[in-house]
């Protein structure tokens, strides 16, 4: 090999490593400013500010790992462990990654036997550094609202045309009996208890609105039960002696709860009637009132038992909802409109509580309201120099008697 040849080879064996130098001085140039980069974090202040909505929030990251989510968005389901937890949702943050424009969805949540299931209204937004908000809103009470909503006016629309089908043929009846002073008498009669019908029932209608409404802890107020009870006997006392029923009051005095007085007279006073309607000539109806210690909570129990024809199983289920009856030829006779029980249980349940049953056909029914009971501190000198707790005023004891 001559010296030229030597030479040229050298030059070329040294253009090569110097390009393959070249590539690698590049290529570690670019990979220590990727390192450099950091990675995609959400900001401290951020958490503080998501974690004060109610909504479920998440923010995921470049490859689809959780940067945050608030406690909403694991309790709904939309997140599960490390990572978010509905495929669709998943699917559509990816897209949104990749094309840099956000996506609305409306997704349903799978839910227990037990339990209904939720419609979630989701919004997903790319963020900087590959990073995706989510955002999502479960709309499911509102839509069991208007689905109520919708079945009440169906209801509502149904009830009333009995009423007022009946005036409007009685009201033809008499038009054409007028000189029958006899027939017109006794069709005005029933004019009269068909237009009273008509009156309750819008009266009931208002009522439960207003119920539904009203958020009876929002202004809340130290309630006496004796006087709730005091007043639903005295609205019953013109029905009991003219069917010839005994009513009675026993149990605690002096018991308070916190909540809406209205209401709880007209939840206590429609249990009272329907015991009086369900009971036949002669028979007993009894309010008792007690003061209940259960695993350290403290309630207010509020019976009304009547002997009266008692509720079969199969509709025990369905005794609280809005225009149910159990016998529908005796609640026309008597008057009922089928929502004094779902005025009760709303009653109830909106003061924190809750309504029991227990009834056995031909033998009579027990309807119990539990609400929580108002607790006052009073020292008890027993001794012991601890104070007791107790739900009632001054005066409480025990009561028999006869209202």
């Amino acid at each position: 090999m001559g010296p030229v040849v030597t030479v040229l080879l050298g030059f070329v064996l040294g253009a090569m490593v110097g390009a393959a130098l070249a590539l690698v001085l590049a290529w570690g140039h670019r990979a220590r400013v990727r390192m450099a980069e950091p990675p995609p974090v959400v900001d401290p202040e951020v958490p503080e500010v998501l974690d004060a909505f109610r909504q479920p929030v998440v923010v995921a990251g470049p490859h689809d790992e959780l940067l945050y989510a608030n406690a909403p968005a694991r309790t709904i389901g939309l997140v599960r462990g490390t990572r978010i937890g509905i495929a669709e949702v998943l699917e559509a943050v990816r897209a949104a990654r990749r094309t840099g424009e956000g996506a609305d969805r409306e997704v349903m949540l799978g839910a227990a036997d037990d339990a209904p299931s939720r419609q979630l209204q989701v919004r997903i937004r790319p963020l900087t550094r590959e990073a995706v908000l989510v955002v999502g809103d479960d709309r499911s009470a509102l839509i069991r609202v208007d689905e109520s909503k919708r079945d009440l006016v169906a209801n509502i629309s149904h009830e009333l045309k009995t009423p007022v089908g009946a005036l409007q043929v009685l009201a033809e009846t008499v038009q054409e009996a007028a000189d029958e002073p006899e027939a017109v008498r006794h069709f005005a009669g029933r004019m009269l208890v068909e237009s009273t019908r008509l009156g309750e029932l819008v009266q009931q209608i208002i009522e439960l609105g207003r119920l539904q409404s009203d958020d009876p802890l929002g202004d809340a107020a130290p309630v006496d039960i004796d006087e709730i009870v005091q007043t639903a006997a005295g609205r019953a006392r013109e029905a009991c002696q003219a069917r010839r029923i005994s009513f009675s009051i026993a149990g605690d005095e002096g018991l308070r709860v916190i909540g809406d007085r209205h209401q709880l007279r007209v939840a206590l006073s429609n249990l009272v009637e329907n015991a009086i309607s369900y009971s036949d000539p002669g028979a007993r109806v009894a309010v008792t009132v007690r003061d209940v210690d259960e695993d350290g909570d403290r309630w207010v129990d509020i019976a009304v038992t009547d002997n009266g024809i008692g509720i079969g199983e199969e509709d025990q289920e369905r005794i609280f909802e809005r225009f149910y009856r159990v016998d529908y030829a005796r609640s026309r006779e008597n008057g009922g409109t089928g929502l004094g029980l779902s005025i009760v249980k709303h009653v109830a349940v909106a003061h924190g509580g809750g309504i029991r049953l227990w009834s056995r056909p031909g033998r009579g029914s027990t309807f119990t309201m539990r609400l929580p009971a108002l607790v006052d501190p009073v020292e008890h000198n027993d001794g012991t120099g601890h104070d007791d707790m107790v739900g009632r005023g001054d005066g409480a004891g025990r009561r028999e008697g006869v209202a």
